[in-house]
């Protein structure tokens, strides 16, 4: 079984001045693929904590897939990219790669994400942008390949 956490970064909605409709919906695409969501959370823009947050649930083993929502644009507070460049062992740039490619196709706004995608130990990490309809359509790129990436970084076969 695929283990994942999602995490929104959102000043507002850590504070509960939003709410978080972009984590709900990823983990409603991910479970519909049989990928067992095991932490939700939602964490303000502050660098250290993000990738505090990120560091130990990849060193812990509590997650296989760490979906990130927000904080990718090009506003002061936008940190996510940077917070899980600070952790990560190994980039896998292709995922944002295609996610703004296939972003593109739909807005040129797409250019503007900072997103990135990589492996710490045997997790994958990907930031998606904040907005329901961007998490929609990033997900539904790179879905049908998460349960295969996951196979792959931890040697291990998963019905899919």
């Amino acid at each position: 079984m695929i283990k994942a956490a999602v995490i929104t970064v959102s000043d507002k909605g850590s504070q509960g001045l939003r709410e978080d409709l972009s984590g709900p919906l990823a983990i409603k695409l991910l479970e519909e693929i049989s990928i067992k969501v095991v932490k939700y959370l939602i964490l303000p823009d502050e660098r250290d904590q993000i990738s505090t947050t990120l560091k130990i649930l990849c060193d812990n083993n509590e997650a296989n897939l760490i979906i990130t929502t927000g904080g990718t644009g090009l506003a002061p507070r936008d940190i996510t990219p940077e917070a899980t460049l600070d952790i990560l062992e190994r980039q896998a740039p292709g995922i944002a790669e295609v996610i703004r490619l296939k972003s593109l196709e739909k807005t040129p706004k797409a250019m503007l994400s900072r997103a990135v995608a990589g492996i710490r130990k045997s997790t994958l990490i990907i930031n998606l942008p904040g907005s329901p309809k961007a998490v929609q359509e990033s997900l539904e790129v790179i879905l049908p390949v998460l349960p295969q990436a996951i196979e792959i970084l931890t040697s291990t076969s998963f019905e899919h």
